[in-house]
Formats: C-alpha cells, sequence, structure tokens
C-alpha cells in the first residue's frame, strides 16, 4: 500500500519525493545556577530518490548461521513456504524486522508497516552472495547451523545447494584458534592481494547479476580488537601504506571494509571489533560512502537498553548489571577465546552510558552501575542461546530493587531481521538527499558517512566524531520513524494527542473527514 502526503510541502514527480520540511531542535548551556535553552529551527528540503534499484548483498561469513540463515529465509519468503511443526503449520515471516513487521502511527487510527513510508526494497528482490573461510554449499552450512526444522531444510535444500561461498579471509592472529578446522576455502597472498581479490569479486557479483548497488555485510566470527597504532591506521593514507606493506595488525575485517568502501560499496560490521580504524574512516569520508557498525543488536543488549532506560526515567538508580549467557553455536565457539571475547565485552558493555550520564540527580560525575559480563560456550544448547540478567537498583529512602530476568532465543532468529533492516535502511539512506531551502545554489548533500541512524540495530553504536551516543532504545527507533516521517513531510510523532484532550481540538477532529483532494502528481 503506497503512502501519499497531501501538503502543499511535499511534491511527487517521476524521480523524486520533495519535502520542505522545518527542522526544530533545541541548544542548552548552564551558565551559574540556570540552564539557558534556545529553540532552533532549520528549514530543509528533503529529496528521496523514488526508483529502487536491483541490489545485492555480499556476506562475509556466509557460511554462518546468521548468513546461511538470511540467504535460506530470502528464499522461504520469497516462495511462500508453509512447513509442518509439533504446534500446527507455519508460514514464512519476517517477524522481528522493523521494516517489514513492524508499523508507524499516521494519524486517526491508521497505521502502517515502517519499510512501506517511503519507496524501499523487497527483501523478495535481493539477490545474496559472499564468502567464507569454510566451503560447504550453503545447504550443507544451513544443516551445520541447525537453525530450521528438518523438514524445511528439505525444501530449501534445492535452492540453497546452489550457492557456494567465495574464498575468504583466514587471520589465526584474529579468531580463535578453535576456527582452524572449518578454514578450507581461503584467499592466499599479501592483503594487498587479497584486497584486490575481493574487489574482483565484487565487481564480478555486481556485473554478472546486473546490479545497480552492493552492500557489504560482516557476519563473521568476532575478533579480537586490533592495536591502533600511529602510522599504521590513523590516516587513509598510512592505512593504504600499511596494507600494501602486508602489515601484520590490520584485520581481515578492516580489509573487507577497505575494500567495500574502495568499491564504493557502503559496509555495515555485524560483529563487535575495532574494524573502523581510523584511517578507514577517513578513507570512507573521501569516497564519500557510508559505513556503519558495531555488533547486531539482538536479544539481551536490547533488552538492557529498555530496562536500563526505564528505571532511570523513573527516577530508580541500577547500581549493578550482571550479564551471563550461555550459547553452543559456532560464535560462542569462537567466543570462548578470551581475545574475542573482550570484543564482546566492550560493545556489551557501554550500552547504559548515555541513560546514565543523562541523570546528575542520581549519578554523580563519573559514577556508573557495576557491570559485568560472562559469556560461556555449552555446545549442547546450540544456536538456543541462555540470557540471564539481574539488575540492582536503589530506590526510595535506601531500599533495594532487584529484576531477575532470564531469556531464551534463537540466536540467528533474532539476528537475522536484523540484518535484514540494516541492508534494507543503509540503502534507502543512499538516496535521501537535504539542503537548507534559503539556499538556491547549495548542492544536495546526503547524510554523513558514519551512519548513526542504524543505531537501533547495533550494540555499540558508531557515530561521527562530536555525535552524542544515543543507546536509549525508543529514541533510537524514534531517530528512524522521524527520518522517514520527515522524507514526506510530516511532523515527529509526538503522543501529546492534544486532538483527544482539548475540547475545541476534539470537535475538529470528529468533525473533519479525510482530505478527497486531487492527489498532486507532477507526471500526471
Amino acid at each position: 500500500m503506497e503512502v501519499v502526503v497531501d501538503s502543499d510541502n511535499v511534491r511527487y514527480d517521476v524521480d523524486f519525493i520533495e519535502s520542505k520540511y522545518d527542522y526544530q531542535f533545541t541548544e542548552a548551556e548552564k551558565i551559574g545556577d540556570k540552564i539557558l535553552v534556545t529553540p532552533k529551527t532549520s528549514h530543509l528540503v528533503i529529496r528521496t530518490q523514488r526508483k529502487v534499484p536491483r541490489l545485492g548483498v555480499m556476506l562475509v561469513g556466509w557460511g554462518g548461521n546468521n548468513g546461511s540463515t538470511l540467504t535460506a529465509a530470502l528464499i522461504a519468503n520469497k516462495l511462500g513456504l508453509s512447513w509442518p511443526t509439533k504446534k500446527g503449520t507455519q508460514s514464512a515471516n519476517w517477524f522481528g524486522s522493523i521494516t517489514q513487521a513492524s508499523t508507524l502511527h499516521l494519524g486517526r487510527n491508521v497505521n502502517v508497516a515502517l519499510g512501506k513510508l517511503l519507496p524501499t526494497v523487497n527483501p523478495d528482490d535481493i539477490v545474496v552472495d559472499g564468502w567464507d573461510i569454510s566451503g560447504r554449499n550453503l545447504a550443507e552450512a544451513m544443516e551445520r547451523a541447525m537453525v530450521f526444522e528438518p523438514c524445511l531444510q528439505e525444501m530449501l535444500k534445492p535452492h540453497m545447494k546452489k550457492f557456494k561461498p567465495r574464498a575468504s579471509i583466514y587471520s589465526p592472529d584474529f579468531i580463535a584458534a578453535n576456527q582452524l578446522s572449518r578454514a578450507d576455502n581461503l584467499i592466499e597472498g599479501t592483503k594487498q592481494m587479497q584486497v584486490q581479490q575481493i574487489c574482483r569479486d565484487i565487481e564480478s557479483f555486481k556485473a554478472k547479476e546486473k546490479l545497480d548497488k552492493v552492500i557489504i555485510l560482516w557476519t563473521a566470527n568476532t575478533e579480537r580488537f586490533c592495536d591502533v597504532i600511529p602510522g599504521v591506521h590513523d590516516t587513509a593514507s598510512n592505512l593504504k601504506r600499511a596494507i600494501a606493506g602486508n602489515h601484520a595488525e590490520i584485520s581481515p575485517s578492516t580489509l573487507f571494509a577497505y575494500a567495500a568502501v574502495s568499491m564504493g560499496c557502503p559496509y555495515i560490521n555485524g560483529s563487535p571489533q575495532n574494524t573502523f580504524v581510523p584511517g578507514l574512516i577517513e578513507f570512507a569520508e573521501k569516497k564519500d560512502v557510508f559505513i556503519g557498525g558495531d555488533d547486531f543488536k539482538s536479544g539481551q543488549t536490547k533488552i538492557k537498553s529498555v530496562i536500563v532506560d526505564f528505571l532511570v526515567s523513573a527516577g530508580i538508580k541500577p547500581v549493578s548489571i550482571v550479564s551471563y549467557n550461555h550459547l553452543g553455536n559456532n560464535d560462542g565457539k569462537n567466543l570462548s577465546s578470551q581475545a574475542q571475547f573482550r570484543s564482546k565485552e566492550i560493545s556489551k558493555s557501554n550500552v547504559v552510558d548515555d541513560m546514565v550520564d543523562s541523570n546528575d540527580i542520581l549519578y554523580k560525575p563519573g559514577e556508573k552501575p557495576d557491570h559485568v559480563v560472562v559469556i560461556k560456550y555449552v555446545p549442547y544448547v546450540g544456536d538456543s542461546k541462555r540470557a540471564m540478567d539481574e539488575y540492582v537498583s536503589e530506590i526510595m529512602m535506601g531500599g533495594l530493587n532487584t529484576l531477575a530476568i532470564h531469556n531464551t532465543c534463537e540466536d540467528s532468529l533474532l539476528a537475522t531481521p536484523i540484518m535484514l533492516d540494516l541492508i534494507i535502511l543503509t540503502e534507502l539512506c543512499t538516496r535521501i538527499k537535504m539542503k537548507k531551502s534559503n539556499q538556491s545554489d547549495q548542492e544536495f548533500t546526503g547524510f554523513h558517512v558514519v551512519l548513526s541512524v542504524l543505531s537501533y540495530l547495533i550494540k555499540a553504536p558508531l557515530v561521527p566524531d562530536g555525535t552524542p551516543v544515543v543507546n536509549a532504545l525508543f529514541r533510537q527507533r524514534a531517530c528512524i520513524e522521524n527520518i522517514m516521517r520527515a522524507c514526506v513531510g510530516l511532523p515527529p510523532d509526538n503522543n501529546m494527542l492534544l486532538e483527544y484532550k482539548l475540547p475545541f481540538l476534539m470537535e475538529e477532529t470528529i468533525q473533519n473527514e479525510p482530505p478527497s483532494k486531487k492527489l498532486k502528481y507532477d507526471d500526471e
């Protein structure tokens, strides 16, 4: 269902949706015992290209649980598959995807799927390819992952066995030694040669499938943090020189990101390692190519960003947060190594900082809750991850409140819809451009290359220098929704609902019928 906004501030033509939009925000400054707040308005023109491209996605770690599950889910949904389970017939769906299975409010109790407010890529049209250190075809990878029911796997095997991952980069210094047994499909040679091969892979995929755009997404093993070395990682030119010199401290994920940016392909980092070293960010800025990360936010961390936001906004002071996880998939196996676990620990531990920093009534400067994260590898549980959290908070007059949560989730079935959303929203952002309305000679420009709008989907959101990091989940969701609303000239949904609270507005709401004016399409 197409959404069309009837407003003098919105224009539809063959190529663009163009919105005249007043962006309102505030600046605040503490001056002595007063806070000076200044409302500001920026008058913008926002253009969204209407044509949806033929999109290809290349997954690093295609043969892993997430990569094989996403590919299988795309096929199952495209074919409309149904299969028997002990609870009855199950049909393919995209539950867990905000673009496909969540809605936003338009008014008068009318809601629409988030992904339908603007022209977005249909998942059925996405073409998939990728790399993996394991050479098994995707049918074998799906069977190894043990995510889907056996009867569904049998339905998918004829389609999945056609796919075989391209050779990938294996560096035993960056992932756990226990991954060696999987490493039989490798790009040999120096780091420069590996980057060149990745670029050729992207080019051949794009040409073979006649694609307009390609997005690269890392869903491979968590790497250890690389040591960011001056003269190696700090600038784009130094990074280029270090790759040419085969420097040992350039990680495989940074090599993939460098190749993607070189080819003009947005790159999303779905694991917690520090792929985006300063030189890579500078390179992306020079090439004007989107990057986003780090680490998919699927289960426990998403709950944490809700619970702590609730507690702090309610005036309750969390003082201890202890998170325990055990899982048995290959991600858990890799994370059983301390260096790789440390990367995950960092991405999971910083998700409450902005909420704590927002309340200087509860917390003194520099004060933080005790925050402990534990991950254990338990092979028997497979992809069914267990997460247990205890939140201890101080309440009124020295009292304590303890919340204990046990969460069992099928890890890849939570991560896969997030991967889809990252792909769809990243592609959409490539078609959104803005400028100030009072500067007719100004060129339309897009978002900063560090795509912080993706923060809702990422544990440790990467943001441009000087930009506040937001981890509170509903603020992150509101950011996505309100940017999309601005593209069609709609104000943020402020939830005041004054039209139902003030008698004179209530009368107007009852009397006014939906507009029946002729739709303004310039191409008609």
